[in-house]
């Protein structure tokens, strides 16, 4: 039995060639969806904040896993079932090893970003903050990120007060240490989905452990675009999304600290999460699985899991550089065009692998129709799931060019081409 999970694997760490060579032009070969075309015009994705695309070895690895290893896993004394539960529990150790957890422990699989934020919002914040308590968030943040902290404050009366930005798109530091002193939890993003601002969140964490705050990052712009590690940022939550990072949708994970964990109550209740249950009441698994009820999206996992070899394979330093490259392009194309604003800081070092704009008086969603009717360019329009930070701009919606591992400087330059084109279009 051990050698058919062995061979198992294998097959799923083996199923696309060779480690991908460090250029965009060759992994593009990994992707099926860029065989895609309209008419001569090949696509080009600028929209993966919103999601990413998946190689061949995301999708071979699910269609494997059901193909040749379908179970539902843990209890199961079979052995597909064993087989199927260490493909999944395999994934836990990976995720612990990419985002530099203490332990695999500390890893609980979720749907996404924002079930792993709810997650701790319900277990967390709403039985330890007590009613007249503080939650700090900033004015950047992901809707995400906000909604959950303002469901459990009104439940418990609690205060939600939040880090400002400045004009160029940074936090104000200034005043965190006011914030932070009377606070109880600290919910801060990493990277903003519409800035592009990197906010130094190592730094942020070890002023908000000085006042004793619990502090939650949401990586989940971050994780997928350079090296993070959860140790050095000591943060106690961290949460991100499989989908943003070349694997499945409805697969994501909150990293915690174990003891947190422990002392935890659950957030849902059912099958899996339980050690013993009578009529008159339960006890709980051991952690992680105390966190995750029901029967879990095992392909999904099992997808994740090679999205994060793949990952290894190619780099996150290379990923960062090839990012910021694309970046610099960007903002050096873009500041060309007339009438053209973009939104956030000026310096690449500072900034994710995004740019979010304005053009003129046209409408984002004008815009982006534009640029995918005519140019087969796909950017994401609206207000991001951040109105509040539009709202601060003084924006109703931008436009966003966001990129990953496959874009190209080629494709950047596109972008401004059928930006300049829009301009003439709408005789803006």
């Amino acid at each position: 039995m051990r050698r058919l999970i062995s061979i198992l694997l294998y097959l799923l760490h083996s199923l696309s060639m060779e480690a991908a060579s460090r250029s965009p032009y060759r992994i593009r070969e990994d992707f099926p969806i860029f065989t895609r075309v309209r008419g001569p015009k090949p696509l080009v994705y600028l929209d993966n904040a919103a999601t990413t695309q998946k190689p061949r070895r995301v999708l071979n690895a699910m269609v494997l896993y059901y193909a040749k290893a379908n179970a539902n896993v843990h209890r199961g004394v079979y052995s597909l079932s064993i087989e199927a539960t260490q493909l999944y529990e395999d994934v836990r150790r990976k995720i612990a090893k990419f985002v530099d957890a203490n332990s695999w422990r500390e890893v609980v699989f979720t749907r996404n970003t924002t079930e792993a934020i709810n997650l701790v919002a319900y277990s967390y914040a709403l039985h330890r903050i007590k009613r007249g308590g503080k939650i700090v968030i900033t004015e950047m943040e992901h809707h995400s990120n906000i909604v959950p902290w303002q469901l459990v404050s009104k439940i418990n009366g609690l205060r939600i007060e939040a880090i400002p930005i400045t004009a160029d798109g940074y936090l104000d530091l200034g005043s965190i240490d006011k914030l932070l002193r009377d606070a109880d939890m600290l919910a801060i993003v990493h990277a903003s989905n519409v800035l592009g601002t990197i906010n130094p969140v190592k730094e942020i964490t070890r002023t908000a452990k000085e006042y004793g705050v619990t502090v939650l990052v949401d990586a989940a712009q971050s994780v997928p675009h350079m090296p993070v590690s959860f140790r050095e940022i000591g943060c106690d939550f961290l949460a991100f999304s499989g989908h943003k990072m070349l694997g499945p949708m409805g697969v994501g994970c909150l990293i915690a600290r174990e003891e947190l964990l422990e002392s935890m109550e659950p957030f849902m209740g059912g099958g899996e999460m339980i050690r013993e249950v009578t009529l008159s009441g339960s006890s709980w698994n051991e952690i992680p699985w105390k966190f995750e009820a029901g029967t879990p999206s095992v392909a999904d996992v099992v997808g994740l899991g090679a999205a994060v070899r793949y990952l290894r394979e190619i780099g996150m330093d290379w990923v960062r550089r090839h990012e910021e490259e694309l970046t610099q392009t960007a903002l050096q194309e873009l500041s060309e065009i007339p009438r053209l604003r973009i939104i956030g800081p000026e310096s690449v070092k500072d900034r994710c692998g995004l740019v979010s704009f304005v053009l003129s008086d046209i409408h984002p969603h004008d815009l982006a129709e534009y640029l995918d009717r005519t140019f087969n360019i796909a950017v994401r329009a609206g207000h991001h799931c951040a109105m509040p930070l539009h709202t601060k701009l003084g924006l109703v919606a931008t436009t966003r060019a966001s990129f990953y591992i496959y874009n190209t400087k080629e494709e950047v330059q596109l972008l401004a081409e059928g930006l300049k084109q829009a301009l003439k279009h709408f005789k803006a």
